[in-house]
């Protein structure tokens, strides 16, 4: 898994490629989330336009992040799902609680939208 990290206004925003699965991509995730939660980022969009695998333990961690950033008054949100990852997270039901979104512009729409935080 590569993780690109870039800034727009107040939302930083990881790039992923690869897979987000256990046994890859899953732990340069959540190091680079909880990095970013440490330091006080409270606006994440995870891109997945480049991941081309989600399992079960991809979809927990994500989960979970947003479950921390939701208790400090923060927001996660994913843009650019494969037709595969929007199918995972429908079954789960995950797509009631996260917040999907065809573009990276339309995502970033959203948080200037949102209540403040």
């Amino acid at each position: 898994m590569r993780i690109s990290e870039r800034t727009v206004g107040d939302v930083t925003i990881l790039d992923l490629e690869g897979r987000l699965i256990l046994d890859d991509g899953f732990e340069p995730l959540r190091v680079a989330l909880n990095r970013l939660i440490g330091d006080g980022r409270r606006k994440l969009l995870l891109n997945l336009a480049a991941v081309r695998f989600l399992d079960s333990a991809g979809v927990g961690l994500i989960a979970c992040k947003y479950v921390t950033l939701c208790r400090h008054g923060g927001q996660l949100k994913l843009c650019n799902l494969h037709s595969r990852s929007h199918e995972v997270l429908q079954i789960t039901k995950l797509l009631t609680v996260f917040e999907p979104f065809p573009s990276e512009a339309d995502a970033l729409r959203s948080f200037s939208s949102a209540a403040p935080v």
